[in-house]
This record gives structure tokens, sequence and C-alpha cells, in this order.
């Protein structure tokens, strides 16, 4: 575990951030250990305090003294193909460096993503507006006319429409400009951003983002706004929004780290899928028994792979198992063994292969998968690692099963790995 000294201050916010955020939120942000020890788990990302501190929560997949650049790299590969985010079509050499902090990196893909939309144009929209004129133009309201003081006759109650930038994309836009305005530490991310700002002035901020984001319009017109929206979503609804209400705006993005992988082998799986093979996440068809004749204790696998008529049922941890600890089970739990039995009692049917997949982040202690567990004569659990290494094309690492016997072989719909 890599340590870090943060100040007293910064350290009992922390507390208190963790303790508000168990409320609203699963797993917890992190573990007191004692009145000096805060161990930050389960999540990655960055978080930061109202004192300026930049605390980065990085994934540790190999050896504690590996550089901070491949954290970095890794939690961005994985934020751009789980989130499905669009890939970095600029050359600026601001966007390739990996030694910037993961904010600054998503402060600049949002900028430089609203640098190319200002420049192709920014849409405006008829705005209907009532005012008061000296002259005439547009419609006279002549029920507001007849209702004028005394005095103020040569005026007139109007009605007009203006060409405006004011509507929902433009206003999200411009609260996320204005929140990564104040919270950036980068000079070149500070200054596209102030250049923005001004080319953005008659542009308000959205008061309301669930309301606006449900305005977003996705028709031909508006096709060069979708590729700032991923971006803008990520800083506005992935910045703590129910734990970080208070007077503290600073941006800080926290992914939870379990389902971030999940998301990231399903994305992988899905590119390299033979034709008509399918691959569903979360499916909750089957459960675990019934009770008054209704359904109860709901089964719902990470992902149910389908070719034909075979089904595998997978299921993806971010644990890091050991293969040379056997005495302790090489670091299963023996609750997920437990799941994945009853997964394959429900989904797998006597025409399956009865294959189920436990997926485990690849490290040094884990660099090829374990011998098969076999439930009985149907069922075999196969644990396999995912590669993760910074120069590979991340991929599942299968077994490697020379004259094997077709049943016990586990043969996947995929086609060999392209390049991340």
């Amino acid at each position: 575990m890599t340590l870090a000294h943060i100040d007293p201050v910064d350290f009992d916010w922390l507390c208190q951030l963790s303790q508000r955020y168990k409320v609203s939120h699963a797993p917890a942000l992190a573990q007191v250990e004692d009145s000096r020890t805060l161990q930050l788990d389960n999540y990655v990302g960055v978080i930061e305090t109202p004192t300026g501190q930049v605390i980065e929560i990085l994934p540790k997949t190999a050896n504690e003294d590996d550089p901070l650049e491949d954290g970095r790299e890794l939690i961005r590969r994985m934020l751009e193909r789980a989130l499905d985010l669009p890939p970095r079509e600029t050359a600026e050499a601001s966007l390739d460096r990996f030694d910037m902090p993961l904010n600054e990196w998503v402060i600049a893909r949002f900028l430089a993503e609203l640098d190319q939309l200002v420049k192709r144009g920014v849409r405006s929209d008829y705005q209907r507006l009532e005012a008061t004129e000296p002259f005439l133009r547009g419609q006279l309201d002549v029920a507001r006319q007849m209702r004028q003081p005394p005095g103020r006759g040569h005026h007139f109650a109007l009605r007009y429409d203006l060409f405006l930038p004011d509507r929902a994309e433009n206003r999200l836009l411009k609260r996320a400009l204005e929140a990564v305005a104040n919270a950036t530490q980068h000079p070149d991310n500070w200054r596209l951003a102030q250049e923005l700002r001004h080319l953005l002035v008659d542009v308000p901020a959205s008061r309301d983002v669930e309301g606006d984001f449900r305005l977003w319009r996705h028709d031909r017109l508006m096709a060069h706004y979708q590729g700032v929206r991923p971006w803008c979503e990520l800083i506005l609804y992935r910045a703590m929004p129910s734990a970080l209400n208070g007077e503290w705006r600073g941006i800080s993005l926290l992914f939870p780290m379990e389902r971030l992988f999940e998301r990231y082998v399903e994305a992988c799986l899905r590119r390299q899928l033979l034709s008509g093979a399918e691959l569903s996440r979360q499916v909750a068809s089957e459960s675990l028994c019934t009770h008054q004749g209704k359904k109860m204790f709901q089964l719902q696998p990470d992902l149910l792979l389908q070719h034909g008529n075979k089904r595998w049922v997978m299921d993806v941890k971010w644990k890091r198992l050991d293969s040379s600890d056997r005495d302790g089970k090489y670091g299963i739990s023996q609750g997920d063994l437990y799941q994945l039995f009853a997964y394959g009692h429900k989904y797998l049917t006597e025409q399956d292969d009865g294959h189920l997949v436990l997926i485990y982040p690849s490290w040094s202690q884990l660099k090829v998968p374990l011998e098969p567990f076999c439930y009985d004569a149907r069922l075999t659990l196969w644990v396999l690692p995912f590669d993760l290494a910074a120069s590979s094309s991340h991929r599942l690492i299968l077994p490697c099963q020379p004259g094997a016997d077709s049943a016990c072989e586990l043969r996947l719909p995929l086609r060999p790995t392209e390049p991340a």
C-alpha cells in the first residue's frame, strides 16, 4: 500500500467526507484505521480538498514501485473505453503527457472538445421576450399596453423573438466551463478556459443540470455537440454532488474501481465477439428460489456470453490473487464461489458446456489462468487474468490446453485481440 502524508485539516475533511459518503454511496469511500491513518479504497480518481491539496488515487496492478504514469494511463484507457468517451483526435502535446494528473487530463479533454465546437459555431435559438421599449418592433401587446400608467404612453409593451445562444446545451457547457476554469491549476488549461469564457460571455450557466440534459437535442444540426457531451457529463455528474454540496466547489472525480473494471472488461470483450455472439450485462432473468409463487433473491451475473445454443457466465472482480498461495485459496472469496455455483445451476442448461468464468486483473502473481475448479461433472469454474499492462493490448488471458478433452476445454467465441 502506498502511503502519503496530508495536513491535519485535510485529514479531518476526508473523515467527514467519508461519513457523508456512507449515506448515499456504496462501497465506502475510505476506512479510518486510527486517529492518524485513513485508507482510501474501492475508488480511483482525484479528490481536491478545501486547502487545494490534490489527492490522486491510482489503481495498483503490478508492483508498488511502478511509475505513476502507468496508473494514470490505465485509468484514462479504462475511462475512454468503459464510458464510451470519444477517442482523442488531436495531436496536442498537453493531452499526450501522462504526467498530468487525472483531473487536469479530464479538464484538458473537455476544453479541447469545447474549443473545437466553438470554432465550428455555437448554435443559437429563437427566444420569445417581453419588454417595454421606446420604439416599435415585433408585436405590440395590447393588453399590457392598455395597463401602462399615465406618463408611460410613449413606451410600447412588446413581444419579439431574438436569436440567442441561450439554449440547454450551451448553458450546460458554460456551467462546466466555469467549474473547470475555477479549478484548474495547469497554465495551458487556465489560458484556454479564460479564452472560452470570453467567447461564451453571452451564455448563462445552467441552473438545472438534470432538466437541461433532458433538453439536449441529438438532431443533425447538433451533431458537432456530441463529442463534448460525455466530457461535460463527466465534469457535472461525477464531481460527487451529494458529498460535496457545501461551500467547497473543487472538482473531484471518483470512480468505483470494481464497476469501472467490469465495464472496461465488457467493452474490451465486446470488441472481440465473433459474428453471432452476444454479450449481456447484469442479466437478471433468474432467481435463487420462489416463494408463494413469486421469484425471490435475484441472481445477477456481471456478464452473460451467448453464441448459438451455448452460454458462459462471467463475473468480474477487482482484486489481486496470488497464484502461489494455495493454502490461502489464492485469495478467492468463498462467497464468490458459492455465487458462481448458483449462477451455473440457474443460467446454464444441459446443452451448455457448463463453463463459469471469474475474471481478475493480471499482475506479477497472477500471469496465467489457475487450474480449473470443478464443482461437479457438469460445472467447471475458470479463474482468468485480464492483462492490463501498459505495453500490451488489454485482453483476457485464456488457458493453453493442447490436447485437452473437449468437455474440459474453454472455448470462448472471441476473435484475437486488437491493439488497445
